[in-house]
Order: C-alpha cells, then sequence, then structure tokens
C-alpha cells in the first residue's frame, strides 16, 4: 500500500475511529491474533511473512527493504504465545550497500525449498534473487510490462511453487473491469496467461502455495475511515488459466488491520493454517501482528 501523506492521514483517522467500536465476529476458521511489538527503529510496515513447515520460525519482510527472522513459541493448541525476533536488517542491493531510497519499497516473499529467497517491488517494479537474505542481491530480468504498472501498485505479491515456478502480481489492474494479470517466470522465460478475475474493491497483496500444491491470494480492501476487509482465495494455477476459486473466509470491515503477508503450512494437527501478518504503515494508530485462521482441505 502506498505512503503518501494522504493515504497515511486517512488510515491514521481510521483507525482512532475504530477504537472503542464493538469487534466484528470472526469467519469461521479463525484461531488467534498476536500483537507484534519492537523498539527496532527499522520496525513496521510488515508486508509478507514466510512460516516455517512447523510454524515455529518465521521471516518478516518490511516495505521499506529490510527483514528479521524469529522464533515462535506456542501452545498445546497452536496458539502463538511469544515471537522473539532478531534485529532487523537492511536488504542489500547488487553490492554490499543497501538498497536505496525508491528502490527499495519490498512487498513479496517467496523462500523455495533449497533457501533461496526472492523479492517483488512496488515502486520500481523488479524480482531480486538472494542465496541469502545477508547477501547481496541479483537481478531477475523482468517482464517486457513491468516498466507500465501503476506507481505504487506494482508487484505487490510473489509465490513459489513446488517446481521453483515464480508468480507475482499487481496490487491494481488498471481499470475496475480488467482481470489482474499474473506473471509467472518458468525455466527462465516469463508468460502472462493466468489472470485474477476483479470482483469488487478488493486487491491482491499476497499469495502463497500450501502444502497442498494450491495457490492461494490474499486480497484487502481498504474502506476509508471504516477500516479494511481482507479475502483469503484458494485456486490451481494450471497451464493457461486458474482452476475453480474457492473463497476460504471474508473478515468483516474492521475486524483485522492491513493484513498484507501470508503463509500457509499445515500445524501439529494436520490443519491446514493461513498466517497473515499486518502492515502499520509506520503509524502509531495502527498496528502489527499476525493473525491465523485453520482452513479447509
Amino acid at each position: 500500500m502506498s505512503r503518501r501523506s494522504f493515504s497515511a492521514l486517512v488510515a491514521a483517522f481510521a483507525a482512532l475511529g475504530l477504537q472503542g467500536s464493538a469487534a466484528p465476529k470472526p469467519p469461521t476458521g479463525f484461531v488467534a491474533a498476536y500483537e507484534l511489538t519492537s523498539d527496532d527503529p527499522l520496525f513496521g510496515g510488515l508486508s509478507a511473512i514466510d512460516m516455517s513447515d512447523d510454524g515455529g520460525r518465521l521471516t518478516l519482510l518490511s516495505d521499506q527493504g529490510s527483514y528479521t527472522t524469529g522464533a515462535v513459541a506456542r501452545n498445546a493448541a497452536g496458539h502463538i504465545l511469544v515471537v522473539t525476533l532478531a534485529p532487523f536488517a537492511r536488504l542489500k542491493a547488487l553490492s554490499n550497500a543497501p538498497l536505496s531510497a525508491g528502490r527499495n519499497d519490498s512487498e513479496g516473499l517467496a523462500i523455495g525449498a533449497n533457501g533461496v529467497s526472492y523479492i517483488s517491488f512496488e515502486g520500481v517494479a523488479r524480482l531480486l534473487r538472494y542465496k541469502r537474505l545477508d547477501g547481496p542481491a541479483e537481478n531477475l530480468e523482468g517482464h517486457p510490462d513491468f516498466p507500465g504498472l501503476q506507481i505504487n501498485s506494482a508487484l505487490e505479491a510473489l509465490a513459489i511453487d513446488s517446481d521453483g515456478a515464480l508468480y507475482t502480481l499487481p496490487e491494481r489492474s488498471g481499470a475496475a473491469d480488467r482481470p489482474f494479470p499474473i506473471f509467472r517466470l518458468r525455466a527462465g522465460l516469463w508468460d502472462k496467461t493466468l489472470s485474477l478475475p476483479r470482483v469488487g474493491g478488493f486487491m491482491p497483496v499476497s499469495a502463497d502455495f500450501g502444502p497442498d500444491g494450491r495457490m492461494y491470494i490474499l486480497l484487502r480492501q481498504f474502506h476509508g475511515l471504516r477500516g479494511f476487509s481482507s479475502k483469503l482465495i484458494r485456486t490451481t494455477a494450471r497451464e493457461d488459466a486458474l482452476g475453480p476459486i474457492e473463497v476460504m473466509f471474508e473478515s468483516a470491515i474492521g475486524l483485522h488491520d492491513n493484513l498484507e503477508g501470508l503463509s500457509i503450512w499445515r500445524d501439529g494437527t494436520g490443519l491446514l493454517r493461513a498466517s497473515m501478518v499486518a502492515d502499520n504503515n509506520f503509524l502509531p494508530f495502527l498496528s502489527s501482528g499476525i493473525v491465523e485462521y485453520t482452513l479447509p482441505d
């Protein structure tokens, strides 16, 4: 989400206006919400999350070019008790220097089975590859359409499938009746044969492939003074089109804050679980936290 002053001001008023109002009822599958806090000066603006297969470790990405890792302690029911975060570190450019201002709007995170990390960027639309998150970046050749994507609404969501193919979506499609393009990178070649239908004001903000092999996409809608609503959908990434779309949940306006990151994993009871992280836009009026739902198979 853009951090332009007007949007930030509206978001701040939204948070203030929601204080004291009755909390709406969570959808089926809601597990719990855990608020993240830190005195780290780089903390905030959390745009992506990757949860380990056992739910005991996580990686968080900020939309200002920094990241952290952490340990997650859970109770017998799988609810988060404590998250212990390492100090945030700045992502590097192609050298050992950090990403420069104007090129550090990191939004999507996908970590392959080999531990290589891929990050998508919203401002200057591109993908970077990191063999190690604390090491220098490598450029991936972009799709020809990337330079024409809308400023501050470019490559928001990023996911990697079991074969190592990357899928990235912009936050905006360019028109209310235009589907969102899905850019897919396989074996070094891009295609744009897939697209996500646009329904109402929901915009894609994150994506992940679950252990079931299906593609999950988190969408968000901003309702001004009333706050945010979120929707999680599931589909399959076929050769020429997405499969049928299932709605996993849709939250009431104001139930959750600005959910922007998504990670799908299977918990100790065998249930699919969605872990999502909220972006506070670096504002004291909004919270950063992890929200979790269990999902049907």
